[in-house]
């Protein structure tokens, strides 16, 4: 094993408290949603949409997200082995996230709840944009303390291995692999300080969401070639199947959307212009 190789010796349990413990990958999933709400919030607030609102919605997307990110994570890591370990399951504090999981039950709910207030569901989405990226780059952080995310086998001078025994995500402490998470963590920091250059950049509501899935469809899709995942099928892993079908689905719906909501708006247009013609020619 060659000697650059980097060592994480962290232990994944940060401190007890009495019969608790405190996981990094937690508190840096805390951390970043901190984060990620004190970005989103103001952005929500520019396009209309209230504080009131915002929380209104993000509660309810919070949980179903976590729900929908663990239970895609188990599908797409290892299914058997969580199905004889089923305690395990939504043991999230222990790591393990799956974003498409996150998106997949986090939107319907963000949906029903924007209806459900009166508000702007892509406006939402495009906060969701914004938030998504930068919570996931702090919980890469906790992936990297934790283990949970490794590529293969590797003898690179920034292969990492996990000496702490309490790593038990690992297959082996004596092995030093590809650092799949820490490639994360750059890709959801570089598509952050994109989607936020580019925030206030579209006029139809939405299209910063479409644009963060279909990137980071794109990234997860050669990513996952050096994560250590189960090959499900045609040499892929199920996340890039995933996001394979993520790209043929975002770009004919967001041509779609695009198409409609420029209709709608030159429709608006003409009515108000009608309107005010009437108004002008004294007609009711």
């Amino acid at each position: 094993m060659p000697l650059s190789i980097i060592k994480i010796g962290l232990n994944p349990i940060l401190l007890h408290l009495g019969p608790f413990a405190v996981h990094w990958y937690g508190l840096m999933y805390v951390v970043g949603i901190i984060a990620g709400v004190m970005i989103a919030f103001p952005y929500a607030e520019q396009r209309g949409i209230s504080r009131d609102d915002a929380y209104a919605v993000f509660w309810p997307v919070v949980v179903a997200s976590l729900v929908g990110g663990r239970l895609y994570y188990v599908v797409q890591s290892n299914l058997g082995w969580y199905l004889q370990h089923p305690g395990q399951i939504l043991a999230t504090w222990e790591g393990g996230m799956a974003f498409y999981g996150a998106v997949l039950l986090g939107a319907p709910t963000a949906y029903v709840v924007a209806r459900l207030r009166g508000i702007s569901f892509p406006v939402i989405l495009d906060a969701a944009a914004l938030f998504i990226p930068l919570a996931q780059a702090f919980g890469r952080v906790g992936n990297i303390i934790n283990g949970d995310i490794v590529g293969y086998p590797s003898s690179l001078p920034w292969a990492t291995q996990y000496t702490n025994p309490a790593n038990t995500f690992i297959p082996s402490h004596t092995i030093a692999y590809q650092p799949a998470a820490a490639y994360e963590l750059l890709f959801s920091v570089a598509l952050f300080a994109l989607l936020w250059a580019l925030r206030f950049r579209f006029r139809i509501p939405g299209t910063l969401f479409s644009l963060w899935l279909l990137i980071y469809s794109i990234g997860q899709f050669f990513l996952f070639f050096v994560r250590d995942n189960i090959v499900v099928l045609w040499g892929l892993k199920q996340a890039q199947l995933t996001a394979i079908a993520a790209i043929i689905i975002v770009i004919p719906l967001y041509v779609a959307w695009r198409h409609y909501y420029q209709t709608q708006a030159h429709s608006g247009t003409d009515e108000q212009s009608m309107r005010r013609r009437n108004q002008a020619a004294g007609l009711s």
